[in-house]
C-alpha cells in the first residue's frame, strides 16, 4: 500500500497520542515479537513499537526487519519509537483521499 503525503501526515497526527503497544526485549526482534506486532496491527491498524537499543545502525536494521516481516507501512521513527500502519480488511481508520 502506498500512502500519499496527505495520508501519511494524517496518520502521524493520529499516532501522536498513542502509547507503544509492543516493546522489543533483550532478545531483540524474535518470532514472538513479530506475532505481537501482527496481532496489534490487526486490532488497532496504527501502532507504536519501542525499540530500546543504543546503536543507530542496529536501530535501522531492526526497523527494516520489522517493516519487511510485518508488511506494514512505516509512518515515522521518532527516537527509538517506530510508528506502523497496516490497514485491515475492515478498516477502522478512515484515511483521507489521496
Amino acid at each position: 500500500m502506498n500512502l500519499s503525503k496527505k495520508q501519511s501526515q494524517f496518520l502521524k497526527g493520529e499516532a501522536h497520542s498513542l502509547k507503544p503497544v509492543v516493546q522489543l526485549g533483550n532478545n531483540g526482534f524474535t518470532e514472538g515479537v513479530l506475532a505481537e506486532i501482527e496481532n496489534a496491527l490487526a486490532v488497532h491498524e496504527l501502532i507504536k513499537v519501542k525499540i530500546p537499543c543504543e546503536d543507530r545502525e542496529e536501530l535501522k536494521l531492526y526497523v527494516e526487519a520489522i517493516v519487511r516481516e510485518s508488511k506494514a507501512e512505516k509512518i515515522q521513527l521518532i527516537g527509538k519509537t517506530l510508528v506502523l500502519f497496516k490497514q485491515s480488511e475492515n478498516p477502522k481508520i478512515e484515511l483521507p483521499k489521496k
